[in-house]
Parts: C-alpha cells; sequence; structure tokens
C-alpha cells in the first residue's frame, strides 16, 4: 500500500469523473455503442467519460485504439517512464483525475511515491536522476510551448539510453494526455471519496 497523497489540489487516491453533459444510458445504447464500450476499457460502461465520448462511437472507438497502442504497446518505452509523462502533463494542465490515475499506475510500476509527491508539488523540480530529469523536461516543454521544442530535449533523452521509438513512444504519451486533459477539463469534473 502506498502512502496516501494530497499536494496542491492532486491526490493519488481513487477518484470518479462526472460529466456535465448528458451521458448514454447503457440500457439505451445502440449496438455499436456497445460494441465499442466494451472494446474500450472494463469499465467503460459504468464511466461517465466514456458513457458522454460514446455519443460518437467512431470516434471514441479511434480514441480507444489510439490509447492502448500508446499506453499498452508491449515494446518501445517502458511502462513507468510513459506514466510520468502523463502524470507531468497532468499536473501541469491541472487535470486532477487524471493526475489521480497516473499516479497510481506509475506508482504500481516504479514503486516510487516520492516522486510522485514531487511532480504533484513541482515538476520542474521533482527529478531525482537524470532520466526522470529528461523525461519531465520533455513532456513540460510539449505541454507549455509545443511549437518551439529544443533539439536538446532530444538529445537528453538519447543520452539516457532511448532510442527512437522509445522517444516517439514518450512523445506520443505526453501529447495523447495533452488532449485527454483538455477532454476531461471540459467536459466534466474530478469527484473525490467522501
Amino acid at each position: 500500500m502506498t502512502e496516501l497523497l494530497k499536494i496542491n489540489g492532486f491526490t493519488n487516491e481513487v477518484l470518479d469523473w462526472k460529466a456535465w453533459l448528458d451521458v448514454v444510458d447503457v440500457n439505451q445504447a445502440t449496438p455499436k455503442q456497445i460494441e465499442v464500450l466494451e472494446a474500450s476499457h472494463p469499465q467503460a460502461k459504468t464511466s461517465d467519460y466514456y458513457l458522454l465520448l460514446v455519443h460518437q462511437p467512431e470516434i471514441l472507438e479511434h480514441r480507444s485504439h489510439t490509447y492502448n497502442a500508446i499506453m499498452y504497446a508491449p515494446k518501445g518505452l517502458n511502462r513507468a517512464d510513459r506514466e510520468l509523462g502523463a502524470l507531468t502533463v497532468s499536473q501541469i494542465n491541472g487535470c486532477v483525475y487524471c493526475a489521480s490515475v497516473h499516479a497510481q499506475r506509475f506508482e504500481q510500476l516504479s514503486k516510487r511515491n516520492d516522486m510522485v509527491a514531487a511532480v504533484f508539488e513541482n515538476p520542474a523540480t521533482a527529478a531525482q536522476n537524470s532520466r526522470d530529469q529528461a523525461v519531465i523536461q520533455l513532456a513540460t516543454a510539449l505541454t507549455q510551448q509545443p511549437e518551439q521544442l529544443d533539439p536538446a530535449l532530444i538529445q537528453a533523452l538519447k543520452a539516457e539510453g532511448m532510442d527512437e521509438v522509445e522517444i516517439l513512444d514518450l512523445i506520443h504519451a505526453v501529447s495523447i494526455f495533452g488532449w485527454a486533459n483538455r477532454l476531461m477539463l471540459n467536459l466534466g469534473e474530478p469527484v473525490f471519496n467522501e
């Protein structure tokens, strides 16, 4: 069991998310909507996020396929680094729900609760080693000024032993969370357990 963290409005506890718009009633969903929900996530039929997005099942289908390919690819960048990138982006964007999910995943994979606390405090000072620093700096740059990406950030990742496929995996993870954070922040809100 990892230490429960509540820092700067972020937490590593399990949260729910509530949509501000009407969600699809599973009992009235079309066969295509059910098919896409079942392929998207094990809890998609009870998640406001998926039940909102499934209003457009083809778009959710593409989103889920892309997300799963980026975050769960069996090769390429290790999952912990992908999760650290996603956690960093979510903290910078202020997406409390996404930060909680990726804090949990990062902790499960890395056993580094102290690193999660440091990212919640301030990603700019969170790194505990040069690999963390390279991942966090790339995630930060792509989140804050993607049009001005400094090639030195790519070189820092290469210096940590990452190949081009691993670097691309990190860029994809960071990018999909820049997008996912904006969806979550604009379509609903996190729900804290009491």
